[in-house]
C-alpha cells in the first residue's frame, strides 16, 4: 500500500471519480447520525456514541469510496467507531441545563456561555471521529505499534489539558476552574449546587496533539481536513440545544394550536440529540466529499502484524474490562477504563493492526454493551420480560447474529467481497439490530396506538432507517442491473 508519508505525490493519486452525487452522503450520513445519536441517548456514554459513529461511518464508505479493500474499509469504519466514543467521557447535563434551567431563564449571558460550552465540547466530540476516520481513508498505513504511542500520547496530553483547562476543583470550597461550562455559583450565587468535574481540556489538548501529528508528521490530508469538519459537525450541539432552550424559555407558544396534541408527546431532549447527530453527519458527509480526491488507494496491505492469538489474548482482556465498566461498578476498573481514551486503546492498537479486529469491533464489541443494556432495562429494571426471553431476544440474538456476520466477513478477506458490500451489508444490518433494540427500549410505539413522548422520535427513527435500506437496496439493483447490461 502506498504510504503518502513517504510519498507527498500520493495525494495526487486520487481516487477515481465517486459515484455518489454530493446531495448522497450528505442526506444519508443525516439520517444515520440522527438516528445514531438519537438512539444514544438511551443508552449514553463512550459506548452510546460509538452507534453513530458506526453507522455514519458505515455510509461514508458505502458511498464515497467504491474501490476499497475489504480490511482497509472495514479498518476504516472501526476506526471512525472507536474515535466517535472519545468524547463520550465530557459531562455536559449541565451545560445544557446553563441554557434551560428553570431559574436560569431569561438570563442570556449564561444562555451564551452553555451555548459556548457546548460548542466547544461538540467540537472536540466530533473533531476526533473525523480524525480517525480521515486516518482509516486516506492512503497512510498506521501501523500497530505507531497507534499504540499515539494513544499513550494522548493521554499524556489529557492529563496535561486537565491540569490546565479543568483544575483546580473543590466544589466545598466553591473553588472551580477559571474557564468552566457545568454548574457554576456565577450564575447561581446562593443555590445549592453539584458541580461536575469537567475533562474538556484533557480531550481539548489529546485532540490538537493528534491532528498535529497526523497532519504535520505523517502528512496525512485526509485525516487534518475531515477532522476540522469534525469541529464543525460539534455545532449541532447547541444547534440542537436550541430547539429545546427556546421550547423551556418560550413554553406558552407551545400550549395552543397543534401543539396542545403534540406537546406532551414532544421528548425535546431526544430532538436535541437528533438533531445534533443529523447535523453533525451531514457535515462529516459534505467534508469527506470535498475531499474525496484526498481519499487514499485503499488496497490490502500485506503486512499483517498482529497474529491471530494475541488478537483473540486482546480481545479476552478489552470485553472483561467493557463488561465491567459497562455493568458494574468496581472503583479499581471505573478508575481507568471509564475514560474514553482508555476504553479505545486496546481497540484500535487491534484494529490497526489485526485481520479480525475490524469486524469484531464493526459488529459484535460495539452491540455487546448495546444488547446488554436493553436486557437490564427489559429485564432487570422495567420488568417487561421475564429473563429467558429478554436475554435470547435482545442479548443472545443480536450477538449470535454480529459474531456471524463479523467472522463470515473476516473469511472473505483474501476472497472477491469488496469494501464497499461489506459496508452496504453492514450498514443494513446495523441499522436494524439497533432501531430495533431502541424500538424495544422505547416499549415499541407504534404510530396508531395513544402517543407517548417516545412516539415522534421513534417515527423519524423509523425514517431515517427505511431511508438508509432504500438507498441499501437501489444501489445492489444498480449494481446488478449494469452488469446485465454489460
Amino acid at each position: 500500500m502506498t504510504d503518502s508519508a513517504t510519498d507527498p505525490s500520493a495525494d495526487s493519486a486520487a481516487a477515481p471519480s465517486c459515484p455518489a452525487p454530493l446531495w448522497q452522503p450528505v442526506l444519508l450520513a443525516a439520517l444515520a447520525g440522527g438516528m445514531g445519536w438519537g438512539i444514544r441517548g438511551q443508552y449514553g456514554h463512550e459506548t452510546g456514541a460509538m452507534i453513530a459513529g458506526l453507522l455514519v461511518s458505515l455510509v461514508l464508505v458505502f458511498l464515497l469510496c467504491p474501490h476499497v479493500s475489504l480490511l482497509p474499509a472495514a479498518r476504516a469504519v472501526a476506526f471512525g467507531t472507536i474515535a466517535m466514543g472519545f468524547g463520550g467521557s465530557m459531562t455536559y447535563g449541565q451545560t445544557v441545563g446553563l441554557t434551560q434551567d428553570p431559574a436560569l431563564i431569561g438570563n442570556w449571558e449564561a444562555l451564551r456561555w452553555g451555548m459556548l460550552g457546548l460548542a466547544i465540547k461538540g467540537g472536540i466530540w466530533i473533531g476526533f471521529a473525523g480524525l480517525f476516520l480521515g486516518m482509516g481513508l486516506g492512503g497512510v498505513r498506521y501501523r500497530w505499534r505507531e497507534i499504540l504511542l499515539l494513544m499513550l500520547g494522548l493521554l499524556g496530553l489529557y492529563a496535561l489539558g486537565l491540569w490546565a483547562w479543568n483544575r483546580p476543583f473543590d466544589p466545598p470550597n466553591r473553588i472551580l476552574p477559571p474557564v468552566y461550562f457545568s454548574a457554576d455559583w456565577r450564575w447561581q450565587p446562593t443555590a445549592e449546587l453539584k458541580p461536575r468535574p469537567e475533562c474538556w481540556g484533557g480531550l481539548l489538548f489529546a485532540f490538537a496533539g493528534a491532528w498535529l501529528w497526523t497532519g504535520l508528521v505523517r502528512r496525512d490530508r485526509l485525516a487534518r481536513s475531515l477532522a476540522l469538519w469534525g469541529i464543525l459537525g460539534g455545532l449541532g450541539f447547541p444547534l440542537g440545544q436550541s430547539l429545546q432552550a427556546y421550547h423551556a424559555w418560550n413554553p406558552e407558544l407551545f400550549k395552543t394550536g397543534i401543539w396542545t396534541q403534540l406537546g406532551p408527546a414532544m421528548n425535546w431532549w431526544n430532538w436535541m440529540e437528533t438533531t445534533f447527530g443529523a447535523f453533525m453527519g451531514a457535515c462529516l458527509g459534505l467534508g469527506l466529499w470535498l475531499s474525496r480526491r484526498r481519499i487514499g488507494p485503499l488496497g490490502d496491505s500485506a503486512e499483517m502484524p498482529l497474529k491471530p492469538g494475541l488478537e483473540w489474548l486482546l480481545l479476552g482482556v478489552h470485553l472483561p474490562l467493557l463488561v465491567l465498566t459497562e455493568f458494574a461498578s468496581i472503583r479499581a476498573v471505573d478508575a481507568f477504563y471509564d475514560l474514553g481514551l482508555v476504553l479505545g486503546l486496546i481497540p484500535i492498537v487491534a484494529v490497526a493492526g489485526g485481520r479480525w479486529w475490524p469486524f469484531l469491533l464493526v459488529l459484535p464489541v460495539t452491540a455487546l454493551p448495546i444488547a446488554g443494556k436493553t436486557v437490564r432495562n427489559l429485564v432487570y429494571e422495567s420488568h417487561a420480560l421475564g429473563p429467558g426471553p429478554g436475554w435470547l431476544l435482545y442479548g443472545a440474538l443480536p450477538l449470535a447474529l454480529t459474531v456471524v456476520a463479523a467472522i463470515w466477513s473476516a473469511r472473505q478477506v483474501d476472497r472477491k467481497l469488496s469494501g464497499r458490500e461489506f459496508a452496504r451489508r453492514a450498514l443494513l444490518l446495523a441499522t436494524w439490530l439497533y432501531f430495533g433494540l431502541n424500538y424495544a427500549f422505547f416499549r415499541f410505539p407504534w404510530p396508531w396506538e395513544k402517543w407517548t413522548p417516545r412516539t415522534p422520535n421513534s417515527i423519524v427513527f423509523a425514517i431515517c432507517a427505511l431511508g438508509l435500506t432504500i438507498a441499501c437496496l437501489a444501489v445492489a439493483r444498480r449494481r446488478a442491473w449494469g452488469a446485465q447490461s454489460a
